[in-house]
């Protein structure tokens, strides 16, 4: 539990002034760092890290494919495709070494992992017509994706250990426990409510006034939604370590374990906040 704290003590603040910076490219540019974490150690843990040209090649498009997708200088499905092609090539030039299941799986997490990772940039696009809102909101956008993700995952963490009796599932992640599921609901849809009256809140003291609402029923409702989700990426991320036979994907984070054993429900939450919030944005500007 204190090596849990003392690194969350260390990467909070780290996450804060990214936030607090409020450029875009520096958002998009940890997002790509991330990424390429995140594959690595999907690779280290599958074994796949072995074949040096198919690592480098997948590396290359992760680290590239959020800056492709945020600022569509190039078309993402040119490169995608140009990406599948190129580890095919890869396989023909190395065929006694690299197997079809190491570019599946190569191509299928360099791809899903960046794209889902860029959707945290998206918040940052400043095209009026379809992203005005989310460039004014743009890093409560981020911190609610973020929050709701991790403060879910701890309301389950302690409501388990202190409540949990009945597994959820003990054939892939034992710890889990339907006391720790409902726990983690009801966490994040209080915190719905909070993040957004604390949103509020934030602007009255800075600015002694307030020129938006938050609707703070549809965040706690889609709060909910956020951690149903991310139970899913959760508990598909410790399927994942249980095949590998690793306990975590890394060490990175001392308690928390690796970027992808932190960031695994993100994965599955950033791109649900983007899309509903394209839909429906809750915070509502006063005329």
């Amino acid at each position: 539990m204190a090596r849990r704290i003392i690194s969350a003590l260390i990467a909070v603040p780290v996450g804060i002034l990214v936030l607090w910076i409020d450029n875009k490219e520096l958002v998009i540019t940890a997002c790509a760092v991330l990424a390429v974490a995140a594959v690595y150690e999907i690779l280290l843990a599958t074994k796949y890290l072995q074949n040096r040209f198919l690592s480098v090649f997948s590396f290359i498009f992760v680290f590239s494919a959020p800056f492709i997708l945020n600022y569509g200088f190039l078309n993402t499905r040119y490169i995608s495709f140009a990406f599948i092609v190129g580890l095919f090539v890869i396989m023909l030039f190395n065929h006694k070494k690299v197997k079809l299941a190491e570019v599946a799986l190569v191509a299928f997490v360099s791809i899903c992992i960046p794209f889902s990772l860029a959707s945290l940039g998206f918040f940052y696009n400043a095209d009026p017509e379809h992203f005005g809102a989310f460039s004014a909101h743009r890093t409560f956008c981020v911190v609610y994706a973020l929050t709701i993700t991790w403060i879910s995952d701890a309301g389950a963490y302690f409501t388990g250990t202190l409540l949990g009796k009945h597994k959820m599932a003990p054939d892939i992640s034992p710890k889990k426990t339907w006391e720790g599921f409902f726990g983690g609901i009801i966490t994040a849809a209080v915190f719905g409510v909070l993040l957004g009256k604390g949103y509020e809140l934030w602007e009255f003291v800075f600015t002694g006034g307030n020129t938006f609402s938050t609707d703070v029923i549809f965040l706690s409702a889609l709060a909910v939604c956020c951690s149903l989700l991310g139970v899913l990426g959760d508990l598909s991320a410790s399927l994942i370590k249980r095949e590998c036979s690793v306990k975590d994907f890394g060490n990175i984070m001392p308690g928390h374990g690796g970027v992808l054993d932190r960031f695994d429900s993100v994965l599955f939450v950033a791109p649900l906040v983007y899309l509903v919030f394209l839909w429906y944005f809750p915070v509502i500007d006063k005329v």
